[in-house]
């Protein structure tokens, strides 16, 4: 069954890091993403870009209505995801626990609806 691992940040604080926090961050997600590929777990992956960059749509009574931002404001931000394929939730959950995400944010868990 594949689950959704989304990674929730602070971008604030993710700005305000150094260089070398910074590195340090990237490389354990890259060696994340490389267990996840050797387990045969990894569906797909990707980072998203700031809030400040997103476009909220919504159709109310037949208009669309268009906005800058996100859909809703909070203290931590969706900041990408991964897509895995895991025997069951209790797999998922233990992938999300090792997530780099799960150190510095919160990792949400849910399973894919296929359609």
């Amino acid at each position: 069954m594949q689950y959704m691992l989304l990674i929730y940040a602070n971008e604030t604080e993710m700005a305000n890091r150094s260089q070398q926090e910074s590195g340090q961050v990237m490389a354990a997600y890259g060696a994340y993403t490389e267990a996840l590929k050797k387990a045969g777990a990894l569906v797909s992956a990707d980072r998203l870009k700031s809030v400040s960059t997103a476009t909220t749509v919504r159709v109310a009574d037949g208009k669309t209505q268009v906005l800058n931002g996100p859909y809703a404001e909070s203290k931590e931000q969706l900041g990408g995801y991964y897509l895995v394929e895991a025997p069951d939730l209790d797999a998922a959950i233990a992938w999300a626990a090792r997530c780099p995400g799960a150190g510095i944010g919160t990792v949400e868990v849910r399973p894919v609806w296929q359609m």
